[in-house]
C-alpha cells in the first residue's frame, strides 16, 4: 500500500487481468472494493467462529497467490471468545495506530473465562452484550481510509489523522468538514473516490469508523452493503436504500422525512421477513421535535435521533439474522 503505484500494483494479482478502464477513480475504486471485500470476508469468517483478531493492520494482511485473495495472519493477539482462550479482563493488546477507541473488546466488568463447557454456553450472550467483533471493524475501516487517501498511508500521517479524529470526537463527518475546505489534492481525490455512486463508499466508511462499538456495522452486514455490488444503487434492497436515505435525511426537514420513512417501513413486510414490528414503528412515530427550541435545531436533533433509532433497529435485525446463521458455536 505504500507503493506510489497502489492500487494498480495489485490489480492483476487480485483480478487476474488489467481492467478495460483508463487510470482514474473508477478503476481504483474497483480494485479497492475487491480488497475491502476480501478483508471483510476474512473477518466475517473469524467472527462467525467467535474469534476477535484485535490486531488488524496492513502488516497482518498478506496475499495468497493460490486463491488470489488477501488473508489475515498473526493471531497472536486474537481472543477465542468461545472458550476464553487468550482473553484476560482489563488487559489489552493493540497497535495504537489502528486500535478502536475503547481498547478493550469486552467490558472491564466481564469476569475471567470459566471452564470450557460453561464458557461455550455463555459466549453467545456475552458476544451480543459487548459486540467484540466491532473492534476489528474499526481497524478495517482505517485500512479502508488509507487505501482511499494516499496521504494517510504512512505511520506519521495516520498518527496525525488519529489526533485530528480524536479532536473531532471520532466523528468522520466532522473531520471531513474540518479538513475538506483546505484539503490537499490527495485528500480531495480520496473524497471524490468515496463519493462515487452517490457516496456509498463514504457511508460504508462512516459506518465502520465510529466511536461507539455498538454503532459500527458488522463484517457480515458490511459485505451486504451496496458499495460491493457491481450494479451500485440500481441493486439496492429496501433495507440498504432505507439506510442510505436515513443517512442523507439528517440535514433535511424532520416532518416530511419522518413520515416518508415510517410509511416506507410500514410497507416493508412482516417481522418474520425482516420488516419492523408495530411496536418499533410506534416508537418511531412517537419521536416529535420539542416546540420551545428553534425549528432548525428541532429538525436536526429529531432527524439525528431518528437516524440513530433506525440504524440501531436495522443493526439489531441483521444481528438476529446472524444468530440464525451456520455459526457452529452459536447453535
Amino acid at each position: 500500500m505504500l507503493s506510489k503505484e497502489f492500487p494498480y500494483n495489485v490489480e492483476t494479482m487480485i483480478l487476474g487481468e488489467v481492467q478495460n478502464l483508463p487510470k482514474g477513480l473508477e478503476r481504483e475504486n474497483q480494485i479497492i472494493q475487491t480488497i475491502m471485500r476480501q478483508i471483510l470476508f476474512a473477518l466475517d469468517g473469524l467472527h462467525s467462529t467467535g474469534i476477535v483478531h484485535r490486531d488488524i493492520k496492513p502488516q497482518n494482511i498478506i496475499f495468497s497467490e493460490g486463491s488470489r485473495t488477501f488473508k489475515i495472519i498473526d493471531l497472536g493477539a486474537a481472543a477465542d471468545l468461545r472458550v476464553g482462550i487468550n482473553y484476560i479482563p482489563k488487559e489489552f493488546l493493540l497497535d495504537p495506530r489502528y486500535a478502536a477507541p475503547e481498547q478493550y473488546i469486552m467490558s472491564t466488568q466481564t469476569p475471567s473465562a470459566p471452564s470450557a463447557p460453561v464458557a461455550t454456553a455463555l459466549s453467545p450472550v456475552l458476544w451480543q452484550m459487548n459486540l467484540p467483533d466491532r473492534f476489528d471493524i474499526y481497524s478495517a475501516g482505517l485500512i479502508f481510509l488509507q487505501m482511499a487517501f494516499p496521504s494517510l498511508r504512512t505511520d506519521n500521517a495516520l498518527i496525525q489523522f488519529n489526533r485530528q479524529l480524536k479532536r473531532c470526537d471520532y466523528d468522520l463527518v466532522a473531520w471531513r468538514n474540518t479538513v475538506e475546505p483546505r484539503a490537499s489534492p490527495d485528500l480531495r481525490k480520496g473524497f471524490e473516490l468515496l463519493d462515487l455512486d452517490n457516496g456509498i463508499g463514504w457511508e460504508l466508511l462512516t459506518s465502520m469508523v465510529r466511536y461507539k462499538a455498538r454503532q459500527r456495522i458488522s463484517a457480515k452486514a458490511a459485505l451486504a452493503y451496496p458499495y460491493f455490488d457491481r450494479e451500485g444503487l440500481l441493486a439496492l434492497s429496501f433495507v440498504q436504500n432505507l439506510k442510505l436515505q436515513v443517512f442523507r435525511a439528517t440535514q433535511q426537514d424532520y416532518g416530511e422525512t419522518a413520515k416518508w420513512i415510517i410509511n416506507l417501513m410500514a410497507k416493508s413486510g412482516t417481522e418474520k421477513e425482516g420488516g419492523f414490528t408495530e411496536a418499533q414503528l410506534q416508537d418511531l412515530r412517537d419521536i416529535e421535535p420539542k416546540k420551545k427550541a428553534s425549528p432548525q435545531r428541532n429538525a436536526l436533533a429529531s432527524a439525528l435521533k431518528l437516524q440513530r433509532k433506525i440504524i440501531r433497529t436495522l443493526n439489531e435485525s441483521m444481528d438476529e439474522l446472524s444468530r440464525r446463521s451456520k455459526s457452529l458455536w452459536w447453535s
